[in-house]
């Protein structure tokens, strides 16, 4: 049996408009997967759709900062794809805001998209008839909640708890069925990853040369993705695994 032929099975993805989320909606679709795409922005949306193999596909424009909502929602799109395999929260907010400037309205907004989604989104999944068997949830942290980069003291905040709730979900879910993995990302051409308009070329460059590997593309974070959601993994839960072209190391 081939552990990547994800025919059969289903996924919803956050994000899915652009970037890694787009990537992952991608992929999934090559390897004969139904994906359930989830973003604010419809016509973008419709974008990923259109670059998709197969059918069957569907898009549903949501902001995930309406967080009370999430579960229902969740749980009416189960009932239009049926039971759903995995679940991939990719939507996030990055925006510099170094000390001097912070502003708590930024803050609350940061950390309601970033972290109080992924756990409504996570509530939303668990429930008994939303959820296949052997299920995964897989959530994007980022190699800034592990160390220290200046200006984004909100964002790393919320990679950092995004951890957290990953490694605690793990725990809580198991008896679910439902694994638990995040994948802490370091910078890629790819969707939050070009919007540096903050940078210099020069810093820019810096920036690279603490890459080993280079700055990565966004297929080599979903390729990442696929392994978590796929049973390869099975005998893995409540673990970050980093995709970071070595940053994390240097």
């Amino acid at each position: 049996m081939n552990p990547l032929d994800f025919s059969g099975n289903t996924f919803l993805v956050t994000g899915a408009s652009s970037g890694i989320g787009r990537e992952a909606c991608l992929y999934l679709a090559r390897l004969g997967a139904r994906v359930g795409l989830i973003a604010r922005d419809k016509r973008r949306l419709d974008e990923t759709l259109a670059g998709m193999e197969g059918d069957g596909h569907l898009t549903y424009s949501m902001d995930l900062a309406m967080v009370g909502d999430i579960p229902e929602r969740i749980r009416k799109i189960a009932a239009d794809l049926g039971p759903i395999s995995g679940l991939v929260h990719c939507a996030a907010l990055n925006d510099a805001q170094p000390l001097r400037s912070w502003k708590p309205e930024l803050h609350e907004k940061l950390m309601q998209i970033n972290v109080t989604a992924a756990l409504a989104l996570a509530k939303g999944f668990r429930h008994s008839k939303v959820r296949a068997p052997n299920a995964s949830i897989v959530l994007m942290s980022s190699v800034s909640g592990i160390i220290g980069t200046p200006s984004i003291v909100d964002y790393s905040a919320s990679k950092g708890a995004i951890i957290g709730i990953t490694r605690t979900l793990a725990v809580e879910l198991a008896r679910d069925d439902i694994r638990v993995n995040a994948i802490a990302a370091g910078l890629v051409n790819s969707g939050m990853g070009t919007r540096m308009s903050h940078f210099t070329k020069e810093q820019l460059a810096e920036i690279e040369k603490a890459y080993p590997l280079g700055i990565g593309e966004g297929i080599d974070v979903a390729n990442s993705i696929i392994f978590l959601l796929s049973p390869m993994s099975r005998w893995i839960t409540g673990s970050v695994l980093m995709v970071d072209g070595g940053h994390s190391i240097c």
